[in-house]
């Protein structure tokens, strides 16, 4: 499934009417703008809600001559049912490559006993971390809190909608430039949407823009809630293992 096809009903349905939700996260940083390496979904490591599912990005980058460049990419996500996760980076290409996108790294993590592995597919190497606490969600995975009394930073629940059988909780953040600071001679309106899943604790649809450097879209689809296989969260066996965890102080 191409990311315009799947992400195409997913824009449709922002611009629904949705009721009142909330969800309350550890908060980090705002999005910075459209980036040549974007965040992707943060898997959070819960126990007791099995999945894989199918992250689609599309980015629209508005270049200095005022052309659009657009790229998009196609990643893979599971988790298992101790919690387990397992996540991957892979290149962004443009609209058209045929083809699944090159994996650029890996990343899974075992709650049970905070072993967290990064391999490389380049150097045939797997680093391994014995954490001393769970990862936290890297910046612009989730919406942080806006500051408090200022007028140019707004942050409203905007409701629910479905999506696959679940229901998502959504979050709009704004944040106004003034025309005097903008450097355009008017306001500049940047808008972050964060749509989240409670059955999943995750954020199933992560959408920026900014009118001065393009609009990025993250999406997850293809939703499958049963036990992912085993393999998936193991290091494939040409790897090199290599333990990084510090020694004891």
């Amino acid at each position: 499934m191409s990311c315009f096809r799947s992400c195409a009903p997913v824009l449709g349905c922002l611009l629904a009417t949705f009721a009142h939700a909330q969800n309350q996260q550890q908060m980090p940083r705002d999005n910075r703008g459209v980036q040549t390496i974007v965040p992707g979904i943060f898997v959070t490591p819960v126990p007791n809600a099995p999945f894989s599912a199918t992250v689609e990005i599309l980015s629209h980058e508005i270049l200095p001559d005022g052309t659009t460049n657009t790229h998009t990419t196609t990643a893979h996500i599971s988790r298992s049912s101790s919690g387990r996760i397992y996540n991957e980076r892979r290149q962004l290409v443009p609209t058209t490559y045929k083809g699944e996108p090159e994996l650029l790294s890996a990343h899974i993590y075992d709650p049970s006993s905070r072993l967290n592995i990064f391999y490389n597919p380049y150097e045939r190497l797997a680093r391994e971390t014995i954490l001393a606490e769970p990862p936290k969600a890297p910046a612009n995975a989730v919406p942080s809190l806006a500051p408090i009394n200022n007028p140019y930073f707004k942050q409203e629940n905007i409701g629910t909608q479905p999506l696959g059988g679940l229901t998502l909780t959504g979050i709009r953040k704004s944040h106004t430039i003034p025309a005097a600071m903008s450097g355009t001679g008017h306001d500049i309106v940047i808008v972050d949407e964060y749509w989240y899943s409670p059955d999943l604790s995750i954020y199933m649809i992560i959408k920026h823009n900014d009118p001065r450097t393009g609009e990025q879209l993250v999406a997850v689809s293809s939703v499958d809630r049963h036990e992912p296989d085993a393999s998936v969260f193991a290091v494939p066996s040409n790897y090199k293992i290599v333990d990084e965890t510090p020694p004891p102080q």
